[in-house]
């Protein structure tokens, strides 16, 4: 009963997140200090996808790779329907927020899915995990690519590098880092493996990085006193609302879809869930110019906010498999 009591709450990462936008808030960096961390940071991010490219294990991909029908529909709620909530929501939940906020809401509905939190939580629900890994490294990767499209169909144009020049800096930054990992995995992939939390650090480091450069930027442009309470209310029931939106179709249209319960928990658990791994260092570079504070904002809350639900959905699933 407790176990399941604390995942309700803030994990430890989420804790530092918070941490970091406090410490912006009242110490932020700026001048010659914010430039050097800014190439920290995106020093820290190429490393990030290196790893993530060296951990992916073409074994896991394989094995999973034959299930098409369930990596479409992933795929289809992950940048698809995603979207189209955003968009048909924003009249409706703009006032609740503002329209910076909702850009930010909106850039949300863009990422990929996440990887890790996604595959524990199949795993945890008793779901179809080759089938989890091999969609989410695959939403991952193609995030890359669909993500900035996205950005720059769906996103204002003057709200940051939301073109070409932005796709053409994801690909330097992200792409070419991630397949040069990817390449050398024979040779580098069991030292990643092995050294897991070597990767953790990496992904934890970098983004505090962005996100502590990030608020800095936008606490010293005022952020907080253009951002009243209201918004950040309003911001935790527009994320509660899509997410809701997200899990109910996932589950809808798995079971319409004839699905096994197994690729239901993996439906599920991957086509209802946003990278906050990959959608900040994606925002640095979209971004790059632009105020990332307001931008970070949504994902950060509906990072908390898809583990505590999922928590308790993987609960009720794995007993549901066990019953």
């Amino acid at each position: 009963m407790f176990s399941g009591l604390s995942r309700l709450f803030p994990d430890r990462f989420t804790l530092m997140l918070i941490s970091t936008v406090t410490l912006a808030s009242f110490l932020p960096c700026q001048g010659y200090t914010a430039v050097i961390f800014n190439q920290i940071a995106d020093i820290a991010i190429a490393l990030l996808f290196f790893l993530h490219g060296a951990k992916l294990s073409r074994s896991a991909v394989l094995a999973g790779i034959t299930h098409w029908r369930l990596h479409l529909l992933v795929m289809s709620l992950t940048f698809l329907l995603f979207p189209i909530i955003g968009l048909l929501l924003q009249p409706l939940l703009t006032p609740l927020v503002g329209p910076v906020i909702y850009q930010g809401i909106l850039y949300l509905c863009c990422l990929p899915a996440t990887v890790q939190s996604a595959i524990a939580f199949t795993s945890m629900a008793k779901g179809n995990v080759p089938a989890a890994v091999c969609s989410a490294s695959a939403s991952s990767l193609l995030g890359i690519f669909v993500t900035p499209i996205l950005v720059s169909l769906i996103l204002a144009k003057g709200t940051g590098n939301s073109d070409l020049h932005g796709i053409s800096k994801i690909l330097l930054q992200l792409l070419l880092p991630f397949v040069s990992g990817h390449l050398l995995q024979p040779w580098i992939g069991g030292f990643v493996t092995k050294h897991k939390k070597m990767l953790g650090i990496v992904d934890r480091g970098s983004i505090l990085l962005v996100v502590y450069t990030a608020f800095s930027a936008a606490v010293i442009e005022h952020l907080w006193s253009t951002v009243p309470m209201r918004s950040l209310l309003g911001l935790l029931v527009v994320c509660v609302v899509i997410l809701a939106i997200a899990l109910f179709s996932s589950r809808l249209l798995s079971r319409r879809l004839g699905f096994s319960v197994p690729d239901e928990i993996t439906i599920v658990f991957c086509g209802s869930k946003k990278s906050l791994v990959s959608g900040v260092p994606m925002a640095k570079v979209l971004f790059a110019g632009a105020h990332l504070g307001p931008i970070l904002l949504p994902i950060m809350l509906f990072h908390q906010i898809q583990l505590m639900v999922c928590a308790v959905l993987a609960q009720r699933y794995a007993k549901r498999v066990t019953d």
